[in-house]
Formats: structure tokens, C-alpha cells, sequence
């Protein structure tokens, strides 16, 4: 169990926390939610010890470990993968290191052999034979294949090293687990892996997270920050938000009757005071009056961007014509011979966990990137505008706000442009930033306004909710699902491909699966057959050859 007593945090005349009591007990998995800058990952590191309270303690039950999800993606640069992963239950690394110490000295005396057996007495206690073993299966689970298990860290790519330490923090059965934002540049089979791992802890699990629908099943708490103040909720994410406005709006029905019973009050004080045989009922009434005090409701610190994706023209019948595109990147043919066609009410979205070749067909679509073979028509109706996974390129540039998006607007209005931004919550001041300077999240709010601001009908989109707070990921999802054009995309939430697409591609060794059909549905269907379809065919052709 870990609890808080009393912790504050303030910087300067600032608290971001005050006194804040709360309790984690075994058996739960709580999320930890609030608006962007509320504290979530600062409270983590309260926890964790990383940063200090101005006051208040943490108590944690003895003897029990805790364990976090690390951010620093070079701290294990020099050792194996297995090893990083066996590193999150230290004592038991320490034991493994030592006793190889012992084993390895050429002059191994008594002294040795008794310090030798402690510690296999102790490494049996904590399973230690099956470190190894367990480590592979959490790699393997979140789609870290063996060939890289005995590759030094430094040698993998980030998409690999998250995974890792995803493993690491899961190693080991930890008492206390602490996550921050684990879903985060994980794909969404890592994903569905992961919450049946979380559903299946018996321990403590607090855990950062924009994916609703991540919440929705791995919580069984939830923690909401707000005004400095931690208020623990029973249930899932939406149990959450349903509870939330029902409390809102059971406060505000009761400052209604108490306001009405105010008036009424008053009305009979004014119309009796006056008179002498009514005086007496008049001050009883004005003694109630004297008592009624209104509930004070604060409006949540929570701020929700207004998305709304207009196109300027009906698009037509003929919207994109796909065939037999191929392109190899690095030596591997990340497209294979693929061919399809977009109608004018489809919303296609890119799933699986080949993020590679799902952002080399937008590209290609995009005219960024050629393929090495095949072709590909938009009609002529269509007008297309581009989210990309990677906007460093767009942003490199000294402009500020307010030229940059113009230069992507018909109407060259600083006024008309700075409503756009408005919506995305860019207050008046913040049109005069420089754009290079923008964080991760703020880029995409710009990016997301470019989309807005183009009225295009055709909507390319690559993984548009990375960098964002939930109230972000709300508002898209509202946006996307009410944008009448046609839209391609991809993203890991789940809740967005589910309630947004009506079409599900997958690209499994360079093939395309294309289904017409829910994301939840396709989910459903026989995985490995719909896969393994795609090898026979890949194996046929190649014996054809």
C-alpha cells in the first residue's frame, strides 16, 4: 500500500498541491487524470521520491517494492535488453551480479562459498531462475522479438527502447507499480497486451494516461486532480466523467431550489415586515434567509479546444484510385503491390504495429516520398490537407503563429486566422510565439488548426494524438467523427479508430488487409487467419514466379 499525508507542493506563492491525503491499496488499478500542467507526472514523482513535497509525507507498507516506468531511453545504452528488463527488480540484478562475481574469482575461497550460498538461497526466493525466462515473455508480449534479447540497448530503435522499459517497470511482480503515459509510442497490439497484463495485476497500479479507452479497462479507480486537490472515484473513465457532471449537476439543481426558496423568502420579508401581525413571520423568514448559503461550484480547470473540420466543397464520386504500389526503404519492401480504392464516405483507418509502413503510404499518397513502382489518381473534386507523424520540418522556421498558419489560409486576415487558433485555445498573446519554440503538444494544436483552417474534403492523418491532453483527444475525436469528407488515418487510441473509422486497413509483410468493418470488429475476427491469408498468398506468388 502507499499512501500521502498531508502533501504540498508549491512553487512560489503557486500550490500545486495542498494537503493532499490519499490511499492506493492492493487489487486496484487507479488513473490518474487531470488538465495538462494539474501535476500527474509531478505526483508520480512525489512517489517515487524523484521530487520533494514542501510537505506532507509518503508512506509506503515495508518491505514492499515499488516500481516506475523510466523516460530516460539512454541510461541503459551499454547493456543487453534482458538485462535492462531484469534491472527493474534491482536487488535481485545485484544478486545475479554478485554471485557471478564470486563464481568467476580463481581463488575461490570458503569465506566465497558461504557468501555464495546466502545469495542462491536468496535469488531462489525471489525465483530468480525464471528471471530470465519471465524477462523474454513481458519482451515478447509487448512485441520485442528474441532475435533482440541479447542486443545491447543502444543498438535498438526508440519504438523498441520504450517497449524495454515498459518491461523493466513490469518486471518482477512489483508491489507498487507507477506508469507514466506506458501507451504512449506503443502500437496497438502493445497496447491490448499491456491492459490484459494490468487486468491481471493483483497489486497497486497507478497509472498516467490520455487513452480513454485504456482507462475505460484497465481502472478500477480513478484519481482527478483538479484545484490542487486529489479526489479518488470509484470505477472506470467514463463511470468517472458521468459522476463528475452528475455531482455538477446535482450541486447546481440544489442552488436552483435554494435560490427559489431565497426569492420566495424575500418576496414574503417585503411584502410583511411592515405589518404588525405578520412581523413575527417576517423575522423567522429572516432568520431562514440568514441561514441559506449557495453551494460554491467551481468550473473545472479543464479547458476543451473546439475542433470542427468544414470542407469548402462537396467531394465527388472518384476520390482516390490506388494500384499496385510497392516501395522498399532500408532493403525491405515495406509495400507490396498494393491497390485499392476510396469511396466518398469512407473513413479508412491504418492499424498494426508497422508504423513504417503505414507513414511511407501517406507520404507517397501525400507526394512527399515516390514509389518504386505503381500509381496513384485523386479526383479531381478532392482537396487534401496533411498531418504528418513528423513536423519537425514544418516548424523549422523562424515565424511566428499567426504568419505561419496564414500562409495556409485563402483569407489573409489576422483576425480570421487568430479565430482558428482561438478554438485550439491560443490566447491573444500566444499568436506572437515563434513556432520553433512550440512544445510537442502545442505544434500539434497549430497543426491541427492548419487542417481546419484549408477546408479541405479529404483528411490525411498520421497518429494525431500523440502529444495531446485528453480534452485535446476529445475534441478531435468529436471533430473527426463529425468531419462529413473522406479521412485516412492512423492512431493508437482505440477509442478514436473505433468510433471514427467504417473502414480498417492493415499492412502485414508489404500486403494491404482491407476490411469494411469496425475496428472493435476486426479485432474480433480471426487474427491469425486473416494474417496468415496474407503469407499463403505472399508464398503462392512467389512459387508462381
Amino acid at each position: 500500500m502507499i499512501s500521502t499525508s498531508n502533501i504540498s507542493l508549491r512553487f512560489g506563492k503557486k500550490a500545486l498541491f495542498e494537503d493532499v491525503n490519499i490511499k492506493f491499496v492492493p487489487g486496484h488499478c487507479y488513473g490518474l487524470i487531470g488538465a495538462n500542467g494539474a501535476g500527474k507526472s509531478t505526483f508520480l514523482k512525489i512517489l517515487t521520491g524523484e521530487i520533494e513535497p514542501t510537505s506532507g509525507d509518503v508512506i509506503i507498507t515495508p518491505g514492499e517494492r515499488l516500481s516506475f516506468l523510466k523516460q530516460d531511453h539512454f541510461q541503459y545504452d551499454e547493456y543487453t535488453v534482458l538485462d535492462t528488463v531484469i534491472m527493474g527488480n534491482a536487488r535481485l540484478y545485484e544478486i545475479m551480479k554478485e554471485k557471478d562475481a564470486i563464481y568467476m574469482k580463481p581463488d575461490f575461497s570458503d569465506e566465497d562459498g558461504v557468501r555464495a550460498a546466502e545469495l542462491e538461497g536468496e535469488f531462489a526466493e525471489m525465483n530468480g531462475w525464471e528471471a530470465e525466462s519471465d524477462a523474454a515473455t513481458l519482451l515478447n508480449g509487448l512485441g520485442v522479438e528474441t532475435e533482440h534479447h541479447y542486443s545491447l540497448m543502444k543498438d535498438l530503435p526508440g519504438t523498441l527502447k520504450v517497449k524495454v522499459l515498459l518491461a523493466q517497470a513490469l518486471f518482477g511482480n512489483p508491489d507498487i507499480l507507477l506508469l507514466d503515459e506506458p501507451t504512449n509510442h506503443l502500437d496497438l497490439d502493445a497496447i491490448a497486451w499491456l491492459e490484459e497484463f494490468l487486468i491481471n495485476f493483483e497489486n497497486t497500479v497507478i497509472v498516467v494516461s490520455h487513452d480513454r479507452y485504456f482507462l475505460n479497462k484497465v481502472c478500477t479507480q480513478i484519481a482527478d486532480i483538479d484545484y490542487a486537490k486529489i479526489q479518488l472515484y470509484a470505477g472506470n473513465y467514463d463511470f468517472w466523467y458521468e459522476s463528475s457532471q452528475l455531482i455538477i449537476k446535482q450541486q447546481k439543481e440544489a442552488n436552483r431550489k435554494k435560490e427559489e426558496k431565497i426569492k420566495e423568502l424575500q418576496d414574503f420579508i417585503q411584502r410583511f415586515s411592515a405589518n404588525a401581525s405578520k412581523s413575527k413571520q417576517a423575522t423567522s423568514r429572516k432568520r431562514a434567509l440568514e441561514k441559506i448559503e449557495l453551494d460554491e461550484i467551481k468550473p473545472s480547470s479543464r479547458k476543451y479546444p473546439y475542433i470542427d473540420f468544414r470542407p469548402e466543397r462537396e467531394i465527388g464520386n472518384e476520390v482516390l484510385t490506388v494500384e499496385h504500389l510497392s516501395k522498399t526503404i532500408d532493403g525491405v519492401k515495406v509495400l507490396d503491390d498494393i491497390s485499392f480504392v476510396v469511396g466518398r464516405e469512407d473513413k479508412i483507418a491504418l492499424v498494426g504495429s508497422n508504423g513504417l509502413a503505414k507513414t511511407t503510404l501517406f507520404k507517397i499518397l501525400m507526394g512527399e516520398m515516390e514509389p518504386d513502382e505503381g500509381d496513384y489518381k485523386w479526383g479531381i473534386t478532392t482537396t487534401q490537407s496533411y498531418f504528418p507523424k513528423d513536423n519537425t520540418k514544418d516548424f523549422d522556421c523562424d515565424d511566428i503563429i499567426v504568419d505561419w498558419l496564414t500562409q495556409y489560409s485563402e483569407i489573409k486576415d489576422a483576425t480570421y486566422v487568430r479565430g482558428f487558433l482561438g478554438r485550439m485555445l491560443f490566447a491573444g498573446d500566444d499568436g506572437v510565439k515563434k513556432v520553433r519554440v512550440l512544445s510537442g503538444g502545442e505544434k500539434v494544436r497549430v497543426m491541427l488548426s492548419k487542417l481546419m483552417i484549408s477546408g479541405a474534403n479529404v483528411l490525411v492523418i498520421d497518429e494525431p494524438t500523440d502529444h495531446l491532453d485528453m480534452e485535446s483527444i476529445t475534441a478531435l475525436n468529436n471533430g473527426l467523427i463529425k468531419f462529413p469528407g473522406v479521412l485516412i488515418f492512423s492512431s493508437r487510441d482505440h477509442q478514436v479508430v473505433q468510433t471514427t473509422a467504417n473502414r480498417i486497413f492493415e499492412i502485414v509483410n508489404g500486403k494491404l488487409i482491407d476490411k469494411i468493418t469496425t475496428y472493435d470488429e476486426y479485432l474480433e475476427s480471426d487474427e491469425m487467419a486473416r494474417k496468415r491469408t496474407v503469407y499463403e498468398t505472399t508464398a503462392d506468388e512467389e512459387e508462381d514466379d
